[in-house]
C-alpha cells in the first residue's frame, strides 16, 4: 500500500494483517539489495555471504593421526595377548619424515602429524609400556583406530557454503581451513536511530513532573548492535513537526535505514504520518499485531522532489515504531529485523521454536499477538514457554524478566497449559 499526496491519514485502508506487512517489507527490501564488498576474514563474523564457496583443497589435507601415540601395521598386532613392537623414530606435526613402517616396528606420532608409509592404525601411549627401544601394546586395537584419513572431511570441489548464509565463527573457521583470507559479503546496511517526544529525558538527568527517561534509545541501539549493526543515535527530537522533517531528511541522504520511536499514532503530537503522507512513499501505516499496532514503514516518493524544492526524503527506508517500549521490542525483533536481513539478502530464517505453555492464557483481542514469556527446559527435556501475565506495551520489567515472545495468532482464543505454540527467541 503507498499513499497518495492527498490522502489523508484518517484515509487509510483499515490496518493490514501481520503477514502481510512482513510480505511487504520483504518486497521492498529485494528491490532495494546492498552492494556486494571483500572484506578479510577477521571482518566477516556476522556477515552475509555473497557468493556460494567450494572446497579448493582436501581437509584433512593428508593422512594423519588423531592421537597421540604409535603408528604401526594393525596386521602386526596379536589379537588378544600384548604385542611387543621395535620404535624406529618420532614423527611430529607440521613436517614429514621420509620413513616406513616395516613389519614388526613402528613409530612415534604426535597428533595432527602425518601417517609414515605402511602404517594404517594408531595406538594411544596410555595403551602401551615403554620398554628401551620396544613399544608394548597392552590392548589391542580396531583396524585404522585413531587414523584420519585424507578427504574425509572435505573434498575438493564439494559446495562449502551458499550466498545468503550469515558467517558463523564455525563457517569463517571452515573458510580458513580452505586457505580463504577474504570473503565476498554483502554490505551492512548503516543504520539511523531517532526517538521521539518532548517528555523524554536523558538518563542521569532529574525529572520534571509529566517527564519520562528515554530508555527506547539504548533498547534500540542495543537490539542493532547484537545483531552486528554500527548504529549512530541522533538526539531526541522535540514534537515539532519541522524540527522532525528537517532531521529525518537529513538522516535520509546518509543512512540507508532509519528507525524512529514514537509519534506514529494518530495524536496530536504524531506528526510523522502526515510528513510521509505529504513527501514520502508509505507502504504501509498500522498494523494487526499487538503490540506495535501504528507501526509506518515508507520510502521516497520514486523521482521526486517535493513541493518546497528540499529535495525529498533522500533514499534511505523509514521503519517508525510506536513509543511503548514493548512495541519497539516487538517491531524491531519482527520487522525491522526482516527488513535489515532482507537488504543483505540473507536466506536463513531467524530461530523460531515450538514450545508447549506453562499455564493457561485467555486471548480476548482480534490481533495477531506477541507476549512476552520465558524458555525453559522440564524434567522430561521438554521445551516449554511460561506467559508474563504483565501484558501492556509499556510494561518494560516484562520483557526484561522475559527472553521470548510467544506468538498468538489472530482472533480470541483460549489456550490451556501444555498446548504447543510458536516462540521467538529474543
Amino acid at each position: 500500500m503507498s499513499a497518495s499526496p492527498s490522502m489523508s491519514p484518517s484515509a487509510f485502508p483499515t490496518r493490514i494483517a501481520f503477514d502481510e506487512a512482513v510480505a511487504i517489507v520483504r518486497a521492498v527490501a529485494a528491490r532495494r539489495r546492498l552492494p556486494v564488498e571483500s572484506v578479510a576474514l577477521s571482518r566477516a563474523h556476522g556477515r552475509v555471504l555473497a557468493q556460494d564457496l567450494r572446497a579448493v583443497v582436501d581437509q584433512p589435507g593428508f593422512d594423519n593421526s588423531a592421537m597421540d601415540g604409535f603408528a604401526l601395521r594393525h596386521a602386526d598386532l596379536a589379537s588378544e595377548e600384548t604385542t611387543t613392537l621395535r620404535l624406529i623414530g618420532e614423527q611430529f606435526a607440521g613436517r614429514t619424515l621420509d620413513v616406513e613402517v616395516a613389519p614388526g616396528t613402528c613409530l612415534r606420532i604426535t597428533t595432527g602429524a602425518p601417517m609414515p608409509r605402511g602404517a594404517d592404525t594408531v595406538v594411544i601411549k596410555e595403551n602401551t609400556r615403554i620398554d628401551g627401544d620396544r613399544v608394548v601394546v597392552l590392548q589391542p586395537a580396531r583396524p585404522g583406530q585413531h587414523l584420519r584419513r585424507a578427504g574425509e572431511d572435505v573434498r575438493i570441489g564439494d559446495a562449502l557454503l551458499a550466498a545468503g548464509q550469515a558467517l558463523t565463527p564455525s563457517r569463517i573457521a571452515l573458510a580458513a581451513g580452505q586457505g580463504m583470507n577474504r570473503l565476498e559479503v554483502v554490505r551492512r546496511p548503516t543504520v539511523a536511530v531517532f526517538t521521539t517526544g518532548d517528555e523524554l529525558v536523558e538518563p542521569g538527568l532529574p525529572l520534571q513532573p509529566g517527564q519520562l527517561y528515554n530508555s527506547n534509545r539504548e533498547l534500540l541501539m542495543g537490539l542493532l548492535r547484537a545483531d552486528g549493526f554500527e548504529p549512530v543515535a541522533w538526539p531526541t527530537l522535540p514534537d515539532d513537526p519541522d524540527a522532525v522533517e528537517n532531521a529525518l531528511r537529513h538522516a535520509g541522504h546518509a543512512f540507508d535505514v532509519v528507525i524512529t520511536c514514537g509519534g506514529v499514532s494518530a495524536g496530536e503530537k504524531d506528526h510523522l504520518p502526515a510528513l510521509f503522507q505529504r513527501v514520502g512513499d508509505i507502504h504501509f501505516w498500522k498494523v494487526r499485531m499487538k503490540p506495535g499496532m501504528p507501526v509506518l514503514f515508507a520510502g521516497s516518493r520514486p523521482a521526486q522532489a517535493d513541493d518546497d524544492g528540499r529535495g525529498g526524503l533522500g533514499d534511505a527506508l523509514f521503519l517508525c515504531l510506536p513509543g511503548n517500549p514493548v512495541s519497539v521490542l516487538a517491531t524491531y525483533l519482527t520487522l525491522a529485523r526482516t527488513l535489515l536481513d532482507g537488504l543483505q539478502e540473507r536466506t536463513e530464517a531467524r530461530p523460531r521454536l515450538r514450545a508447549r505453555l506453562q499455564a493457561p492464557w485467555r486471548k480476548t483481542h482480534e490481533r495477531l499477538e506477541f507476549l512476552r514469556g520465558r524458555l525453559f527446559l522440564d524434567e522430561d527435556g521438554q521445551c516449554r514457554v511460561a506467559p508474563n501475565p504483565a501484558d501492556g506495551s509499556h510494561r518494560m520489567r516484562a520483557a526484561a524478566d522475559s527472553d521470548a515472545l510467544i506468538v498468538l495468532a489472530e482472533g480470541p482464543q483460549d489456550l490451556k497449559a501444555g498446548e504447543v505454540v510458536d516462540v521467538l527467541p529474543y
